[in-house]
């Protein structure tokens, strides 16, 4: 077997892990971020696994200056300061690699690419294959000395990467790898703040080492240099001359590659355990350690062990202590529980669970339920549609470490008799019924005619409040705020052949405490979150807005949309037809047939045959950019791109939407049931999916056309789509106070055409189409921080004619900026922003010294209390209309929500007072401050295209 050496370099590993993760991080349970020790852990596992080297090491730079610093004060002086997140991932880091029993090579005066550079060439003179493992393009350079490459793990869905001399020069476009010094020598590197010859960017570079070869001979040759290009290079010969010496990596660091110092040894696996379940890394340690992740801290058999790790004895035998999957912190003053890791389980956790089977037991046990103020239930099903499923069984608890489970027969005639005799105890109104996502076990119990009078519990949306942007599982919710692992689905149902088995396959004892155990741990949770809702002053938006919404949505996906099938199919062919006419005008216009749907032959076909822009831009792969926003700037140079753009949109059309919707018809009701996701987005909008009615396009014809397919359940009825009208920007106003745009609003003015005439000074009636276009983009750009750059990018003007319309707006309309301002305060000051109700969302990165992650939380200041102010306002409308259509005689109902858009299946009859309901509850649910009205408006058809 060949002799293998992989070189990590570690920070541009560390770097490159956290910014994959920073827009979805991953917190502990104790705050603690984790994105650099996860991703590092993880390219270096996959490493070790799918590369198997024979030797391996990860090289540090360290805080000792170098002599490049000596040579140029300003080396790397313009790097931002790295997120305290990531500084505080080192030690972590560090402790893993220990624990790999993987050398750490650094050198006081050198960088980790020196080091690097010199072991490279050491190990391959001694025969070894030596790959470096970095994303950094500075190391071409290395490629020179024979067996040495570079290796670029797996990043965002492309591969790993091995990059040979032969592929660096085509990179650059150079002609030997030496040039790669010489590259850099001219261009510069603005990463590592190395200045190069200002005004010479890769492209001028490369066509001057073509003709001189290297940047001494080019600086040699500079008064044959014609134009301005000359007199840039004879301006900045010692500052090429410098930068080329800034940018070569040095290969006689005093090191030494001793073989036996990097072959890989025995891992020790307590290590890694220790530091994995601090981390909270229950899945990748499983993965990485197998069983023995967490067993080498477990409880001797016989021992329980508390909440605390204290020794209890049990005649039980314990199980494995596992940790917790990563759980967005708790913002704020933290609670006892929140930093726990599971310590407990079934097994070594005093309880007592209870299988009810048979009329008397089953009445007996109604009995003992009937007393209690408060109830926690959940329901054992075949599937996890629950529009489509059978009951399994019943569980409840009503106090700490007790439990009951009902088991039901797989005759449904017998399940609803025993439902029957729980209909009087459902339907008990002085009840509280808890349960973790209550929506499913009603939705269940509704398909079997059974509804819950009582007030409604629901810990997964306690718990959405509290941290929004958390993981919200059971498995992670018990862990973190119990200290609790609980019996896991699929070590009871096991794999059935390619598939997983069912419920009604596992012996009654089994779920009987899987089953009573998850009703025990949710009453659990209950009581844990009812102080936290209070302390983080978010109960008003659990108990005004989440809690209620729960039945109006199980009504609406209960009820579901009916779906024209025979539309569908015949859309599908003319998508098809007109797709296929798009890909024969691209190729005939290529003059050659490629994989139009191959980013990379798209690209040399657009960029290298048919030249359509010189500065056409790479992604980190090395391929051209083909993506939408790239294509739309070339979509007015050639009629190519607009047919490449129309068969994108055509086949996707077809595939994501007209082929798939027939597929999601249950077979019960012949109607299509959305599943709205209520505790996801965390400015509290709601989601959807099976399908995903938010993302069904609306913005060109052929996409609208979808909503065709959406049509009344029967003759004599027609739906109705009710809308928000601007209701974003009526809340900017209301929130800002500023009195231009409240005055427009209130005015009931063309908010984008009164913006142009305050902005080009101009009366309304002069405002042209383009001016109100143009104000219509900063009206919605500036909110979501968008500057001069974007906006110019957007409409296609210059920076110059962006900026002046920025300023005039903010000069025009002051409060909105003062609104920026304050948001971003506020939350400096309170680590949160909030909405109109109380909705809070947590910045924890607001006061950051990177630029970076603290532009990042800025913008969710500014913008999460709008989208956010709108979410609460179409549920509290939807909340006030289901209760009018519920307490009235209203055979119409509400089916869909998109955005701020609710549609209705209604009878004819109806039309005329639900629309006037419609329109007065949506806009009254939640009146606007500065008297901002808010107007709502309803169109009517024969399918939902033809209503909006």
């Amino acid at each position: 077997m060949s002799k293998k050496l992989f070189l990590l370099d570690a920070f541009a590993l560390i770097f490159r892990a956290y910014y994959a993760l920073i827009r979805n991080p991953r917190i502990t349970s104790k705050g603690k971020n984790t994105n650099a020790q996860f991703g590092f852990t993880n390219t270096l596992f996959d490493l070790i696994n799918k590369e198997k080297p024979t030797h391996l090491a990860v090289c540090f730079d360290t805080h000792a200056p170098t002599e490049r610093h000596t040579d140029f004060a300003d080396y790397k002086a313009n790097r931002q300061e790295a997120p305290e997140d990531l500084l505080e991932s080192i030690p972590d880091i560090q402790r893993i690699i220990k624990g790999f029993n993987i050398p750490v090579v650094e050198m006081d005066g050198y960088e980790a690419d020196d080091v690097i550079g010199t072991v490279a060439w050491q190990a391959a003179d001694k025969g070894y294959e030596v790959y470096m493992v970095t994303p950094d393009k500075d190391y071409g350079q290395l490629l020179i000395h024979p067996g040495v490459y570079i290796y670029k793990p797996p990043a965002f869905g492309n591969p790993a990467e091995v990059l040979d001399a032969a592929k660096i020069c085509e990179r650059w476009d150079i002609q030997r790898v030496e040039q790669v010094v010489d590259m850099l020598g001219l261009m510069g590197d603005a990463v590592d703040n190395i200045p190069g010859i200002p005004g010479v960017g890769e492209k001028t570079a490369a066509k001057l080492l073509k003709e001189y070869d290297t940047l001494e001979n080019v600086l040699a040759n500079a008064d044959k240099i014609k134009g301005a290009l000359g007199e840039k290079v004879r301006n900045a010969v010692d500052l090429a001359v410098m930068s080329k010496k800034l940018a070569t990596i040095i290969t006689n660091v005093p090191v030494e590659f001793h073989e036996e110092d990097y072959r890989l040894k025995e891992w020790n696996r307590e290590a890694l355990n220790e530091v994995f379940t601090e981390l909270e890394f229950k899945t990748l340690g499983k993965r990485i350690l197998g069983e023995d992740f967490n067993s080498f801290h477990a409880a001797p058999q016989g021992v329980q062990t508390d909440l605390f790790g204290n020794a209890v004895q049990t005649p039980k035998t314990t199980k494995s202590v596992k940790s917790a999957e990563p759980v967005e912190p708790v913002s704020g003053p933290e609670t006892e529980q929140a930093g726990l890791i599971a310590e407990k389980n079934i097994n070594n956790t005093p309880h007592h669970y209870e299988l009810i089977q048979g009329i008397d037991a089953i009445q007996q046990l109604i009995i003992k339920l009937s007393g209690q103020r408060e109830i926690c239930f959940d329901t054992e099903t075949t599937g996890t549609d629950a529009n489509n499923v059978e009951l399994v069984g019943l569980s409840f608890s009503f106090k700490e470490g007790e439990g009951y489970y009902v088991p039901c027969p797989q005759d449904q005639q017998e399940v609803q008799k025993i439902l029957e005799l729980f209909r009087p105890l459902f339907e008990q109104d002085q009840i509280t019924w808890v349960g973790q996502n209550t929506k499913y076990d009603l939705l269940v119990l509704k398909w079997y005619g059974i509804e819950i009078k009582g007030q409604l519990f629901d810990t997964m949306l306690a718990h959405y409040l509290i941290e929004p942007e958390g993981r919200r599982s059971m498995d992670l919710l018990s862990a973190q705020y119990l200290g609790y692992e609980p019996v896991h689905i699929e070590e009871l149902i096991g794999k059935k052949g390619k598939g997983q088995g069912s419920m009604r396959d596992v012996e009654l004892e089994k779920i009987k405490e899987y089953a009573a155990e998850d009703a025990d741990i949710t009453f659990q949770l209950k009581q844990v979150f009812v102080p936290l809702l209070k302390e983080k002053e978010v109960a008003p938006v659990f108990e005004n807005v989440e809690n209620p919404l729960v039945r109006v949505l199980t009504d609406m996906e209960f009820e579901g949309v009916k779906i024209d099938v025979d539309f569908l199919k015949q859309y599908s062919k003319e998508l098809e037809t007109e797709a296929k006419r798009c890909e024969e005008s691209v190729y005939a216009q290529a003059e050659v047939r490629f994989n139009l749907a191959s980013p990379k032959q798209l690209g040399e076909v657009l960029f290298e045959k048919l030249k359509l822009d010189p500065k056409a831009k790479k992604t980190k792969t090395g391929q051209y950019a083909t993506g939408e926003d790239v294509l739309l700037k070339l979509a007015n140079q050639h009629k190519i791109v607009d047919d490449i753009l129309g068969f994108r949109e055509l086949t996707k059309l077809k595939s994501t939407y007209v082929d798939a919707l027939p597929e999601m018809i249950n077979p019960k009701t012949g109607r299509v049931h959305t599943s709205y996701a209520q505790a996801v987005a965390v400015t509290g909008r709601l989601s959807s999916n099976n399908p995903n009615l938010q993302n069904i396009p609306i913005r060109t014809s052929r996409g609208r056309e979808i909503r065709k397919a959406f049509i009344p359940r029967e003759e004599g009825r027609v739906l109705l789509s009710a809308d928000y009208s601007q209701i974003e920007l009526r809340i900017v106003a209301a929130i800002s106070g500023d009195p231009n745009m409240c005055e427009a609003f209130r005015q009931h003015k063309d908010i984008h055409t009164a913006t142009a005439s305050k902005v080009y000074g101009v009366p309304e009636s002069e405002v042209t189409k383009e001016m109100r276009y143009k104000a219509k983009s900063v009206n919605f750009g500036i909110i979501y921080g968008q500057g001069a750059f974007g906006l110019a990018d957007n409409l296609g003007i210059s920076r110059t004619e962006a900026k002046e319309i920025i300023d005039n707006y903010k000069k025009e309309f002051p409060n909105i900026q003062r609104y920026m301002d304050e948001q971003v305060n506020f939350a400096k000051e309170n680590g949160y922003v909030q909405t109109l109700v109380g909705r809070k969302r947590w910045l924890k990165d607001i006061n950051s010294s990177n630029f970076t992650v603290r532009g990042y939380a800025e913008r969710n200041a500014i913008n999460s209390p709008i989208q956010g102010t709108a979410a609460d306002m179409i549920k509290l409308a939807m909340i006030k209309i289901h209760h009018e259509m519920k307490t009235g005689t209203w055979q119409s109902k509400m089916i869909l929500q998109v955005h701020d858009e609710l549609v209705f299946d209604a009878v004819k009859e109806e039309v005329e007072p639900l629309k006037e309901l419609i329109i007065r509850c949506m806009t009254t649910a939640m009146p606007l401050p500065h008297d901002v009205p808010v107007e709502a408006e309803v169109g009517m058809g024969s399918n939902w295209l033809e209503a909006h």
